[in-house]
């Protein structure tokens, strides 16, 4: 009778060992799972005035086991596990910055950004391939010209080629440096001044460079012949055809220009008191002859209204992701074009240090857009994104934490009590 006293004793002493040791597994998960809210609390407290950062929160899920404890179809908690959610989507507040340079974005776009490996042997920075995206528009220049934002990332966009003046297909990083040259604005206006010569059966050429919008220039001639003593016509010198950029200037008694009669392409004439449409190479242009007056000698000259200087003073930022170079002389230029780039799921990409992301297979492949276009949102210049996290609810989640953490722990002191009871039962 005694032996199977003691036989079930032994059992129950085993039984209730396992399940407290059980218990004791569980704490500690608990525990482990506190101590991670705790890291993402904190985390995000710490990041609270970080520029782009985004919030994360804890998911908890449970774990359980069959095991010979539990009655069939019976399952008994085992432990439970706490996951990081990162929130990436979340839209932080734009508020205004001093940094004229800094720019928010507000919809689904990241910036493309890159980081710098090294250093060349003239101190210029050696850039990455890895592509990585961020939330964080606090770009400044530095030394070299180059957009940086506060966390060291570099961004990229559609760069204007120096010399063709043709806006770029491929992400590079948006350099401006301070030896950027003026490109020649857009001529619209060829303006003749001088005299022609009366008495003079010659013909008299003028000409002068004008530029397309892209700054490259073309040589526009023109050719004067005389038809009577108040009458010249003025054509295109490189028109064999003498169909289109021609006209018929008659001068009054005076010597000045009275009428000009032009024709265009397809032979249409009309008239005005001064000047006549010039069509072609580079561009369409208005001509004006008042100031060709006649006279005793041939000095007839032609100007451009085009500006073709102007000393580099600095950049501003537009909100079509434009970056333009600003001059001296009161003109801007394009010299980069921002995108935004989206994702099927952005709360799967692959978070970095400084603000920055990778993607991912679960995030699906970037895709670059113009801003405002396909929900990559729209950009506010002068302006930075905000943190997302809320101080005061995590300040509350920090605390309920802090209690369940103390409760896992008076669960494994009071494991410890009940292995000590039951150790002692039959001795």
């Amino acid at each position: 009778m005694l032996g199977h006293t003691t036989r079930s004793l032994f059992h129950v002493r085993e039984y209730a060992m396992s399940s407290i040791i059980n218990a004791v597994h569980t704490a500690v998960s608990g525990l482990n799972a506190q101590s991670h809210a705790f890291t993402d609390l904190s985390n995000n407290i710490a990041n609270s005035q970080t520029t782009g950062y985004k919030a994360s929160t804890t998911s908890f899920e449970d774990y359980v086991t069959n095991n010979e404890l539990a009655n069939d179809g019976e399952s008994l908690s085992d432990s439970v596990a706490a996951t990081t959610r990162q929130h990436t989507d979340n839209q932080g507040m734009v508020t205004t910055s001093t940094n004229s340079t800094a720019l928010a974005i507000s919809g689904n776009g990241f910036f493309n950004v890159v980081q710098a490996t090294g250093q060349s042997n003239d101190s210029t920075p050696v850039l990455g391939t890895q592509q990585y995206y961020t939330r964080n528009g606090d770009f400044s220049q530095d030394k070299n010209g180059y957009l940086v934002n506060t966390s060291g990332y570099y961004l990229e966009g559609y760069n204007v080629d120096a010399t063709s003046g043709t806006l770029g297909t491929s992400l590079s990083a948006i350099q401006v440096p301070s030896t950027i040259a003026f490109r020649p604005t857009e001529s619209t206006k060829l303006t003749a001044t001088g005299t022609l010569d009366s008495s003079s059966s010659k013909t008299v050429d003028m000409s002068t460079t004008a530029y397309d919008s892209t700054g490259a220039a073309s040589t526009v001639d023109l050719t004067w012949t005389k038809v009577n003593d108040t009458t010249w016509t003025v054509k295109d010198a490189n028109d064999t055809t003498g169909t289109s950029n021609s006209a018929t200037v008659t001068f009054d008694s005076t010597g000045a220009v009275s009428s000009v009669t032009s024709q265009d392409s397809t032979g249409a004439s009309s008239t005005s008191s001064s000047s006549f449409n010039y069509t072609g190479s580079p561009q369409d242009m208005t001509v004006s002859l008042s100031g060709v007056t006649l006279g005793s000698a041939n000095t007839v000259s032609m100007t451009s209204d085009s500006v073709t200087s102007g000393t580099f003073s600095g950049i501003s930022m537009e909100t079509d992701g434009s970056v333009m170079a600003t001059f001296d002389n009161g003109y801007s230029q394009l010299v980069a074009k921002i995108p935004l780039t989206t994702f099927a799921d952005p709360n799967s990409l692959s978070a970095q240090n400084g603000q920055a992301y990778t993607a991912t297979s679960q995030s699906g492949s970037p895709q670059i857009n113009a801003v405002n276009t396909n929900g990559a949102g729209t950009l506010t210049t002068g302006s930075i994104e905000e943190s997302t996290t809320d101080l005061t609810g995590d300040l509350s989640k920090l605390i309920v934490a802090q209690q369940a953490y103390g409760a896992n722990t008076k669960v494994v002191s009071t494991a410890d009590q009940l292995l000590q009871t039951t150790l002692a039962m039959i001795q």
